[in-house]
């Protein structure tokens, strides 16, 4: 179940056909137990309209790194036009990652290094989030978390609620299509 407000058009307000909106990406994930059922949230802010969007979602089996990115990337997926995007987490995984290691991995083909042939954890995600990334201008900005943030509190909220919903899902069936070697290292 997804929980979904009405987004911004994405005009920046400035006139200008070239310049790109500006939104603030307000992310949380959750997870009881790791692994174990998890949660994901984000809320989308384009201060220029005062327009919001908010979703969360979840998995049956999953890790709390896991649904740090998947927030992450399902924010960034629900913009309709390419944006200026400033992303507030408390993830330090997700924020170092973003700021100091996604180019250097992407460039070693997802592996722990050009000469390593072990991929590194959650290379899926890493992946897809790169590419959700690349029709954007990104910055990462880490946030305390549970320090009174209201878009962060909100979104952990929201993030422990989708996690509890996730518990009762049914288990993902087993597939030798899928790549779970990375999933709980």
């Amino acid at each position: 179940m997804r929980q979904q407000h009405s987004d911004g058009d994405g005009d920046s307000g400035s006139g200008s056909e070239t310049a790109r909106p500006r939104v603030r990406l307000y992310t949380d994930g959750a997870c009881s137990g790791n692994p174990g059922p998890g949660g994901w949230a984000y809320i989308l802010e384009h201060p220029a309209s005062g327009r919001s969007r908010c979703d969360s979602g979840g998995e049956r089996v999953t890790t709390n790194n896991r649904m740090e990115m998947l927030a992450v990337i399902q924010g960034l997926e629900a913009l309709r036009k390419p944006s200026v995007v400033e992303l507030y987490s408390d993830s330090d995984y997700v924020v170092a990652g973003i700021n100091e290691r996604m180019a250097c991995h992407r460039a070693a083909g997802w592996r722990r290094s050009f000469n390593s042939p072990k991929k590194i954890k959650n290379a899926d995600l890493w992946r897809r989030l790169a590419e959700a990334a690349d029709a954007h201008e990104l910055t990462a900005t880490l946030l305390k978390g549970h320090a009174g943030h209201p878009q962060n509190e909100r979104c952990d909220t929201m993030a422990f609620e989708a996690a509890q919903r996730a518990a009762d899902l049914p288990l993902p069936e087993p597939s030798a299509a899928d790549d779970t070697s990375t999933l709980f290292e």
